[in-house]
């Protein structure tokens, strides 16, 4: 069982965007050799607690400062992006670190509409979507000698391309296309068993792929104790709830008593949102993974922890390797 982890880049309360990049690229070195597969880092703008807007840039960063770890985007909006663009900016990146980088696309514009605007992009671009997916798969391949329009750098150059997914949509678009597929279950677990089966069913072999390949977000968090796994927890059950109060902000610090806090119709819809979630201390969290694995079985886990404390943050993902590398998982 592969695992990898996924980033954005958070800035907690009374942390700044330099902090919270060196963070980023802290966390990296950590995992790099602790046998974790992928670092990937996700498009999101208008965020005051995601500092991985500019995720091309970021992932240069990463790259630059790790050894062997794949690090990559998980994912990039392509609505907000020329196809061509994004070519070129991963035909750079694979010029810079061959067999390191990785592309995952989406269809959501990560962002409301008055910043979709500002991108100069606009929501009916994801209604381009396939077409533009099509598009970026043929910046890559070899250009044609009498071909005028070329993508340099990225023409011949080896990026694997995922398809993103919290819907029906993009598992047929990747069962279609024959790409990897990874499902967004860390924030959107609705859809997640019926989207499997139809990527599997329908997959069909590509010169890229040549058998279905499945990734599931999976939020964990790590600790001592199961309460302080679920103290650490809560600063992501905060941001999600300020989310939705249309009170986006920087990372909150984790509370004592989350219950006092929220309402219980917010209690309930953080609890559907991170339904996939496995927090506690060591054997609790052993436990969670296997249930989750056997339930489902993904080929590979990309795991998610937004932790407030950086240290706490890294501890969790070195003992979730940990747990897993115990647990032998086929």
């Amino acid at each position: 069982m592969k695992l990898s982890i996924l980033d954005l880049a958070h800035v907690p309360v009374g942390c700044d965007v330099a902090q919270a990049l060196r963070n980023t690229l802290d966390l990296a070195r950590h995992v790099d050799g602790l046998g974790y597969t992928r670092y990937w880092l996700a498009e999101h703008h208008n965020m005051p607690g995601i500092a991985s807007a500019a995720t091309a840039v970021l992932i240069g960063y990463i790259a630059a400062g790790t050894r062997s770890i794949r690090v990559g985007a998980g994912g990039i909006m392509l609505p907000n992006h020329s196809p061509l663009q994004v070519a070129e900016a991963f035909g750079t990146l694979a010029a810079l670190h061959p067999g390191r980088i990785d592309l995952g696309v989406g269809r959501a514009p990560g962002t409301d509409q008055a910043t979709a605007r500002a991108l100069r992009r606009y929501f009916s671009a994801a209604e381009d979507f396939p077409a533009d997916v099509a598009e970026l798969l043929a910046w890559f391949e070899p250009a044609a000698s009498d071909q005028r329009l070329r993508a340099v750098p990225g023409e011949g150059q080896d990026v694997p391309v995922w398809m993103l997914g919290s819907s029906l949509f993009g598992a047929r678009l990747a069962a279609q296309l024959g790409l990897p597929y990874a499902f967004a279950s860390h924030f959107a677990p609705d859809a997640m068993d019926e989207a499997l089966a139809v990527y599997r069913r329908d997959f069909r072999p590509s010169a890229r792929l040549a058998a279905p390949y499945a990734m599931l977000g999976l939020n964990v968090v790590v600790a001592d104790t199961d309460a302080a796994a679920r103290r650490l927890f809560s600063s992501q059950q905060q941001s999600f709830v300020l989310l939705r109060r249309g009170q986006p902000g920087r990372i909150p610090p984790p509370l004592d008593d989350i219950e006092t806090w929220w309402s219980a119709p917010e209690k309930a819809m953080v609890e559907r949102a991170l339904g996939c979630a496995v927090v506690g201390a060591e054997d609790t969290v052993a436990a969670g993974l296997a249930a989750f694995v056997a339930r489902h079985r993904p080929d590979e886990l990309i795991l998610t922890a937004n932790i407030f404390d950086h240290a706490a943050r890294l501890a969790s993902f070195q003992r979730a390797a940990g747990i897993l590398a115990r647990l032998d998982l086929q």
